[in-house]
């Protein structure tokens, strides 16, 4: 009888033939010494160097435990990732890549250092990828932005090597975007709804082969994505501050012009003033439909647990008890 897996291990596959075997080998490797039930399931975005014809052949000699799922177009990472975490049956989910750039042999650690948390996050110490001169200060930037919205710390916003409990993803996979964003998507998701997100340090290579990346469109995807996430949970952090700013400015205007004007209000302050408005009204639109067609949580965050009746505490399980 096969033992239910407790992780499953979801790999993005585009184009990586060089280095597959032994990606592939090493995660197996790392999650055999964890000792955890697991799955790996590969998801190969309709390739065309020959790695879904690899996959397939890895596959039929049984040297990885492997579910393969296979795009007949090119779908996006992003993609990628919401079918095989859909298709996960461990309560625990880890994603990484197959490109040599995360540390695949500490997978495990992630899924220990989830005890208490619905999302552990590897944070990169360094930035390795391509476009490096003008990526790091549009990151940081989209970055810090995320960290206003959502009023929390964000040490790594869209890191791809990271475990979370699979039970509070299904309520929000739906809402992935198919390209990079995804992972930028997810953390927020959780923040927005009150799940936990810890960081860990992690160190970062410079990836093998070509970067699927593309500076302009995925920096704005990014950007577009995460006022998007926080506009869904949250308008009011985005439209309220645009309001107030417009507000104060018309009011200083209406000022200066009862003193210039002789009493009188100018057109563009008029306008000033009713665009604040009209933002303010907005935003209070904006929350009551958030908050009236917000679905209902289904999933307790692993930092909340029940005092029992008889004295004892139902605490979130370590994952290492059921391995």
């Amino acid at each position: 009888m096969t033992t239910a897996p407790l992780v499953s291990v979801v790999l993005p596959v585009y184009n990586e033939i060089d280095h597959l075997d032994e990606e592939l080998e090493r995660i197996h490797k790392a999650m055999e010494a964890s000792g955890y039930p697991f799955e790996i399931i590969v998801v190969d975005d309709a390739s065309t160097d020959g790695s879904a014809e690899r996959l397939r052949a890895i596959r039929a000699e049984q040297r990885s435990r492997i579910r393969l799922i296979a795009f007949r177009t090119n779908r996006g990472a992003g993609a990628a990732r919401k079918i095989g975490t859909e298709a996960a049956r461990g309560e625990i989910v880890l994603w990484t890549d197959v490109d040599m750039s995360y540390p695949n042999d500490l997978l495990p650690t992630l899924v220990e250092a989830l005890k208490g948390f619905d999302q552990v996050v590897g944070a990169r110490t360094s930035e390795e990828g391509s476009h490096k001169m003008a990526r790091v200060p549009a990151k940081w930037f989209i970055r810090r932005l995320a960290e206003w919205l959502s009023n929390t710390r964000i040490p790594d916003l869209n890191s791809g090597f990271r475990a979370f409990r699979k039970d509070v993803a299904d309520q929000f996979v739906h809402l992935l975007p198919d390209g990079f964003s995804h992972v930028t998507t997810l953390t927020m998701a959780f923040l927005a709804n009150g799940y936990s997100v810890e960081y860990i340090d992690i160190p970062y290579t410079t990836r093998s082969g070509k970067s699927k990346f593309r500076f302009f469109a995925d920096t704005r995807l990014y950007l577009q994505q995460v006022t998007r996430m926080v506009m869904m949970w949250n308008p009011l952090r985005v439209l309220m501050p645009i309001a107030t700013v417009l507000f104060l400015v018309g009011f200083g205007k209406i000022i200066f012009d009862l003193f210039d004007k002789h009493f009188r209000l100018g057109t563009n302050t008029l306008l000033i003033m009713v665009t604040a408005g009209m933002i303010f009204v907005l935003a209070l639109l904006a929350d009551l439909v958030v908050q009236v067609t917000r679905p209902k949580l289904t999933v307790l965050p692993a930092a909340v647990f029940e005092h029992g009746i008889d004295g004892t505490d139902d605490e979130p399980s370590d994952p290492s008890d059921t391995a």
